[in-house]
């Protein structure tokens, strides 16, 4: 597939096939990924890829932190309120998802249910998490911003699914002390990765995009 096609078939996966992920398609999609610009070319990306045992393990303690609606901590907080526009469309997203689901807004169990799907990775075989210096400030974090999206693009072009999950990066402290990542390592985000399963019912959801004048304001 060109990069165009890439870039507007890509989605979020969280349907996977239990089919392992070779370890020689995955160094092609960090290498790939590693092409990404970053400031004076500081790269300041890290990147731990958790499969097998190490994997399920990983998984069920944060299942069990989640069940127990364990208080999350992130490393890097979400911000406490949205603009108008951007607080809609994230409401919106979540309505159309469960709606595509049939889960009804007051069906709580269901949707508690699929909220801690996230902390099973979504059976994909592989959790990736993207970790940076704690030293670091708002220039690294756009580099990994850009080294997100070639990881994502790199990995659809093999033939992977990915999704980005910022519950699961609620938990820093016991990911790092599971992996054994030394504290000033701070988590950006976690995702799951697999080959997707195309028949699952959760991936026949695409959110909605903005359209091109919605964001865009032309100088001429």
């Amino acid at each position: 597939m060109d990069l165009l096609q890439g870039i507007n078939s890509r989605q979020s996966i969280r349907g996977f096939l239990s089919k392992p992920v070779p370890e020689t398609l995955l160094r092609e999609v960090l290498l790939a990924a590693g092409r990404s610009p970053s400031y004076k070319n500081t790269q300041p990306w890290e990147v731990s890829i958790v499969s097998g045992a190490k994997r399920d393990a990983l998984a069920d303690l944060l299942f069990k932190l989640a069940s127990n609606d364990t208080a999350p901590s992130y490393d890097f907080p979400a911000p406490e309120s949205w603009p108008d526009a951007l607080d809609f469309r994230a409401k919106d997203h979540g309505t159309r998802r469960f709606n595509a689901l049939g889960i009804g807004r007051d069906d709580k169990k269901l949707r508690n249910d699929l909220r801690l799907q996230n902390f099973k990775f979504f059976g994909a075989p592989c959790a990736v998490f993207f970790f940076m210096d704690a030293s670091l400030e708002h220039w690294s974090a756009l580099d990994m911003g850009l080294f997100l999206q070639s990881f994502t693009l790199a990995a659809h072009g093999a033939g992977l699914g990915t999704c980005m999950q910022a519950s699961v990066s609620g938990y820093p402290d016991a990911i790092r002390q599971c992996l054994e990542i030394p504290s000033n390592k701070k988590l950006i985000v976690s995702m799951s990765l697999g080959y997707p399963d195309m028949k699952a019912p959760i991936n026949s959801y695409q959110s909605t995009r903005m359209d091109v004048d919605d964001f865009t304001t032309w100088h001429r």
